[in-house]
């Protein structure tokens, strides 16, 4: 990891959980919380400066992703902040802007997943899904679609493989730790 990857915003910088991976080329800003054995991969860009960015233990973030929040304003006194559980797969070059991921989650690559919207654990999300502003996705099921649409239960290999994604990921980042000792 490097300095750079980490800037301040208001006098806050991220808080890094341990054991976790950054990506040199990743850049994360302001209020950020990042959770034990995480990665963030190359290129993600993620900007706590408006609210603020939780990220739980094991969860990575792939290549490309953005992440954003929802500034507070008199309609929307909380504003929107980021939340993302723990053991979550987000999938190359996504957007996940404002909303709320439980755990056990796979996003798949270029989903966008927009503010308000609640993602409860144990979620497929389709490669190039959009998830509407407020939408709620039920946990068990695998949503594909512009918009979301919810298809079918997940299948007992598919929920298993939730989790195997996220293990995956954390003996990935540990081998690229371990390289740049």
């Amino acid at each position: 990891m490097h300095k750079n990857n980490f800037r301040s915003y208001r006098n806050i910088t991220p808080i890094l959980g341990e054991d976790i991976y950054v990506d040199q080329s990743a850049v994360l800003v302001g209020d950020i919380t990042l959770g034990n054995d995480s990665s963030i991969w190359p290129l993600v860009a993620a900007r706590g400066d408006v609210n603020t960015i939780t990220i739980g233990a094991r969860t990575n973030i792939q290549d490309g992703t953005v992440l954003h929040v929802t500034r507070k304003s008199t309609n929307n006194p909380d504003g929107n902040p980021l939340v993302i559980g723990d053991d979550v797969t987000v999938g190359h070059k996504c957007m996940l802007h404002g909303c709320n991921l439980g755990s056990r989650i796979l996003v798949g690559m270029g989903a966008i997943i927009m503010d308000g919207a609640v993602v409860k654990d144990d979620v497929f999300i389709g490669a190039g899904s959009l998830v509407p502003p407020n939408k709620v996705l039920e946990s068990g099921y695998l949503y594909v679609g512009n918009p979301v649409k919810q298809v079918r239960e997940l299948k007992e290999s598919e929920s298993s493989f939730l989790k195997q994604s996220a293990i995956n990921y954390v003996e990935l980042k540990d081998e690229y730790l371990a390289d740049n000792c």
